[in-house]
């Protein structure tokens, strides 16, 4: 599964266009919500959404940050000339975000440096402190978990310690009384039916758009009424395929203060391009230990390995290719990472894993045809970064793309040691980083 986090108006657009159907019309949420970016013309969205001059607002920003409240990145009730100035102001240039604080609200870590440059504009929901609840739904290695506190907000506080759970196996459905006896026990027995109706309904939600987490903190619960005012997501990018129609336009930004370098942008593009599956993400520029990985669960496993053998900062890059790429694509991702990888000398060399398990309808040899040609172009500073390649492979035709890999060391005079099926896949990772067979 690989999580993906998305934009919190993307989440709440995603539930006012489908939650109705999900809770046989008994609950639903009105789709007032407004994204401002880079190249909004600010003058112009009341003429798309009237609202915005009639009712008092909620702006946030909505780049992935937490603990916003705490940050002091919350404008409550605001007109839409002031919302316009609290977003031009905020704007403006770099602010440190703080990722935890003391009981008198003071920040304890260095926090994270960075721009802000995307918001959530919403009516302002106005509430008791008391109908703020907590809900969260998580994936987990049996199924998914649904947390639920009857208290809410910016100081729930450890919600792990508090939350009552309520654990669902995979492929199953909570029913109303079941998540009413688990987890609402301290709500007024008056407005559990209410609840325990919405969370089922979000549920089933969660479960057929393919989400991995689902946090709303607070969801405001009133007699007649359940409102999410405020909304983390993650879904499951595997499950595009099924369900990317139901997502509509969404992006998967990057987190607060980290803006992609012109190679992780340049593979976004290709990504875009093809029908196949094309990631990188750059760790550590100077690390020694680079991968080159087909497929995303076989990409976790690479990564987990080398942290656990204790090279965790020495890991330079994240990333997969997947979905059968042509040659062309390959060779333009492969190209990619060994110019990034020889750009900086280290003493003590450099491996590259090229790696994943035994694919079931990509042609291996096909797919290393790109990377060979690669490999070929950055012959000299292959060498000269002392770079020594590790290659693990399974799936059809895999023998004849071992074996080119094979003779290609020894024309480029370049140490590529050979692994087929037979050797565990990780294997290459302690033979890379420890020696040893």
């Amino acid at each position: 599964m690989a999580q993906k986090a998305i934009r919190e108006a993307d989440g709440k657009r995603m539930m006012a266009r489908l939650l109705k159907e999900y809770s046989g019309g008994k609950y639903s949420v009105e789709d007032k919500y407004v994204t401002v970016g880079p190249d909004t013309d600010l003058a112009k969205l009341p003429n798309q959404y009237k609202w915005l001059t009639k009712e008092k607002l909620v702006v946030k920003p909505d780049q992935l940050i937490k603990r916003r409240g705490k940050n002091k990145l919350i404008l409550v009730g605001a007109d839409w000339e002031q919302a316009k100035k609290w977003i031009k102001e905020k704007s403006k240039g770099p602010i440190t975000i703080y990722g935890k604080f003391d009981e008198k609200g003071k920040p304890t870590d260095k926090g994270t440096v960075g721009n802000l440059t995307h918001f959530i504009v919403e009516p302002m929901v106005p509430h008791k402190e008391t109908d703020e609840c907590y809900i969260a739904i998580m994936s987990t290695k049996e199924g998914d978990q649904i947390l639920f506190y009857h208290q809410g907000g910016v100081n729930v506080g450890d919600i792990d310690a508090k939350a009552s759970r309520l654990n669902v196996t995979a492929g199953d459905l909570p029913t109303p009384a079941e998540i009413e006896k688990a987890l609402l026990q301290k709500v007024p027995a008056g407005r559990r039916k209410l609840v325990a109706g919405f969370i089922e309904a979000l549920f089933k939600f969660y479960a057929d758009l393919n989400y991995a987490y689902l946090e709303i903190n607070p969801i405001v619960v009133t007699e007649k009424a359940v409102i999410p005012l405020d909304l983390a997501a993650k879904l499951d990018n595997t499950g595009e395929f099924e369900s990317g129609k139901k997502w509509g336009q969404i992006s998967f930004p990057a987190p607060f203060g980290r803006n992609p370098s012109k190679e992780e942008a340049y593979i976004e593009d290709l990504d875009s391009q093809t029908g196949a599956s094309l990631k990188l993400t750059i760790l550590n520029p100077e690390g020694r230990v680079w991968t080159m990985v087909a497929g995303g669960g076989a990409s976790v496993i690479y990564a987990d390995t080398i942290t656990d053998l204790g090279f965790m900062s020495e890991m330079a890059n994240y990333g997969e290719y997947s979905g059968d790429p042509n040659e062309d694509y390959t060779y333009l991702y492969a190209k990619t990472i060994l110019d990034l990888m020889t750009r900086k000398k280290n003493p003590k060399g450099k491996v590259l894993l090229i790696g994943g398990g035994i694919a079931n309808f990509t042609d291996v040899a096909n797919t290393f045809k790109g990377i060979i040609k690669a490999l070929k172009e950055f012959q000299k500073p292959l060498q000269e970064n002392k770079v020594k390649i590790y290659v693990r492979r399974g799936g059809p035709n895999y023998q004849e793309g071992l074996r080119q890999m094979r003779e290609l060391g020894e024309k480029l005079g370049v140490p590529i040691e050979v692994f087929g099926p037979e050797t565990h896949m990780t294997k290459i990772v302690s033979m890379a980083l420890k020696g040893g067979k």
